[in-house]
């Protein structure tokens, strides 16, 4: 079973820990540390799920999720938040953009499991 995420992620050692992490789970993770050309490698990647950090250098998380939302394509992909960013008006904000989970930093691997999961189930 391939299973593919796209990891939008600028921090070394968190996309190695979720790298790690996933790849034990049978995952194939693809990796992309910037917002820049973030929606070509979605594109490129046609992943089940992206996982998207909020804070990215040249373009925010959020800026990506509304441009995937907004086409057809990427309408139901699974996104998931991960960000440093937990106030509810960040979980409000990710919500009305249209993300499919929220999930602050830190984390535990055993809840980062759950939700990507959970989110394909």
């Amino acid at each position: 079973m391939g299973r593919n995420v796209l990891l939008i992620e600028d921090e070394p050692n968190i996309i190695e820990a979720i790298r790690f992490l996933l790849s034990r789970d049978g995952w194939h993770v693809h990796t992309h540390i910037t917002g820049k050309g973030a929606y070509q490698v979605v594109q490129d990647v046609n992943p089940d799920l992206v996982i998207l950090d909020v804070m990215l250098p040249v373009k925010t998380g959020y800026d990506i999720l509304r441009e995937l939302r907004s086409d057809p394509r990427f309408v139901s992909l699974p996104i998931l938040i991960l960000t440093a960013r937990g106030q509810s008006k960040d979980r409000s904000q990710a919500e009305e953009l249209g993300a499919t989970a929220f999930m602050t930093k830190p984390f535990s691997n055993a809840e980062l499991l759950d939700q990507v999961r959970g989110l394909l189930q």
